[in-house]
Parts: structure tokens; C-alpha cells; sequence
């Protein structure tokens, strides 16, 4: 197994990607998979990083863990362009990686699944290739599965502080606009998977109905799974990611959801 460090931007230490490959095995070429980890804009949750990694080698994919910036280092679309980085890095290197160039997907969590919504369906905005230079569209993921994601910024079932962190302490809740998912699907948007549970006290289940809805309206193909009882943060529902709060964070109804995203995935 190979793993190591690739810095993606010379001028911040912190963003880097973490990467999770698999010995080759003889006529099977592996899925890849961006992880974006939670932490509302503010940090990064470890429990959203490897674990999630090694689940999803577990099914047949490598892994790449994206250490985006956050707390007010750089505002939208910042952490768009460096996940955009990323999913070049990935792709530039499929052969070293033994990945299909045509099969990257992204998943992310909370704030995380946000920044992953964002590149599932805002990868055309023009300013990640101004930042980049790169070929239109090379950062367009195949799918996005999206736990308990963040979507909105609005009053009612949005998250505000998250939107904050994102675009300034300071923004005018107006500009919010431009990174509400659900407002932005079309039919560029890529086929979306969610994991959310119906009573999300901090992402409310809401963000999830109003993206599917979006998806929806277009015939824009999705699954979504709607688990009825878990605390935000959920992770992989098991021992690895609970962090000793069993009682809260062992779900095993909902463990399997790796698996069902990945069986999602293969029908693509």
C-alpha cells in the first residue's frame, strides 16, 4: 500500500492531499475517490479523513484525502479551486495510481459534503479556471455522495455560521446565494448520492430534501437515504469513527451506507 503527502499550493503548508493506494492486482483498475472532511469551515475533522479512506478501499477504491483551507484563511471559492487541485492531481496521475481518470468521485460531511456539492455542481465557475489554468470540465467529478451536508446559508434551516466561515465574518448574507446548492443545480450538475438522518440537529435533514427536490425538478438521476435517528457527525456509524460515544454514534443500521454509495457508484 502506498501512501503519502502531495502539497497542492506552495503559498499554504495546510492544503495538501493525503493519499491512500492499494497494491495493484492483475486486471483491476480502481475507482478513486476526494474526500472532503467536516468541520464547518472552521476545522477539519480527523474522524471524516482516514477512517472514511480506508472504508472505501475496502470497496474497491483509492482514496485521497483533501486538507482544505478553513478558518478564515481564504474565502469562496477558495477551497472550490483547491478541491478542483485535487481532482487534477488525481486524474494527472491515474496511472501511477492505478485509478480510472473517467471514475473520480468526491464525498464529503457537513461543511465538508458542502465543498463536495460545490464541486459536483458548481465545477464551471469561471474562476477556478482563472486560479488554475487547467482544461474545462477536468474538474468535474463522476458523482458526489454527500453525508449530511450542508446546503443552504438561509434562516430557516440553513446554517449561517458555517456560511460565515466561508465567505467572511463580515458578508452580507446576500452573496450566501452563490454557494446554496439547491439554487444551482442544471443540468451540468453530476448524479448525486446523500446519506442524512431525519432529526440532523445542526444540518437540519432539510438541506438534503431541498437538493434531492432540485434534482428532482430536472429528472436529474440520485438515490438518497433518509436514516431516521443519529446525531450530526455520524461518520462511518461504528466503533472506528465514534470516538468512544457508542451510545451516540454506533449506529449499525446505518454502517452499511459506504456500501450502498459504492453499489450506487458501480451503476454509473
Amino acid at each position: 500500500m502506498l501512501t503519502k503527502r502531495i502539497q497542492l499550493d506552495e503559498k499554504y503548508e495546510n492544503v495538501y492531499l493525503d493519499i491512500y493506494v492499494a497494491d495493484p492486482m492483475e486486471n483491476f483498475v480502481r475507482d478513486a475517490i476526494l474526500i472532503l472532511p467536516g468541520g464547518g469551515y472552521k476545522n477539519l475533522s480527523p474522524r471524516e479523513g482516514e477512517p472514511i479512506a480506508l472504508a472505501f478501499m475496502a470497496q474497491g477504491y483509492n482514496a485521497f484525502v483533501l486538507n482544505y483551507s478553513v478558518n478564515h484563511q481564504k474565502h469562496f471559492p477558495g477551497q472550490l479551486i483547491e478541491a478542483s487541485l485535487a481532482m487534477a492531481h488525481i486524474k494527472d496521475h491515474a496511472e501511477e495510481y492505478n485509478i480510472d481518470s473517467e471514475r473520480v468521485f468526491v464525498t464529503g460531511f457537513s461543511a465538508g459534503g458542502h465543498l463536495a456539492g460545490s464541486l459536483g455542481i458548481l465545477w464551471h465557475l469561471p474562476e477556478i479556471y482563472e486560479a488554475t489554468g487547467m482544461e474545462y470540465g477536468y474538474n468535474k467529478p463522476a458523482g458526489m455522495m454527500l453525508g449530511y451536508a450542508l446546503v443552504s446559508g438561509n434562516e430557516e434551516y440553513g446554517h449561517k455560521q458555517c456560511f460565515h466561515n466561508l465567505f467572511g465574518t463580515d458578508a452580507d448574507p446576500a452573496v450566501f446565494e452563490r454557494a446554496e446548492l439547491d439554487k444551482h443545480v442544471d443540468e451540468r450538475s453530476v448524479p448525486l448520492f446523500i446519506m442524512h438522518t431525519a432529526n440532523d440537529a445542526v444540518v437540519p435533514v432539510r438541506n438534503a430534501l431541498v437538493l434531492a427536490e432540485a434534482y428532482a425538478k430536472l429528472g436529474k438521476p440520485f438515490e438518497m437515504h433518509i436514516y431516521p435517528d443519529a446525531p450530526h457527525g455520524i461518520a462511518l456509524a461504528n466503533e472506528i469513527t465514534a470516538h468512544g460515544e457508542t451510545q451516540k454514534l454506533v449506529r449499525p443500521q446505518i454502517e452499511r451506507w459506504i456500501q450502498d454509495a459504492a453499489i450506487w457508484a458501480k451503476k454509473l
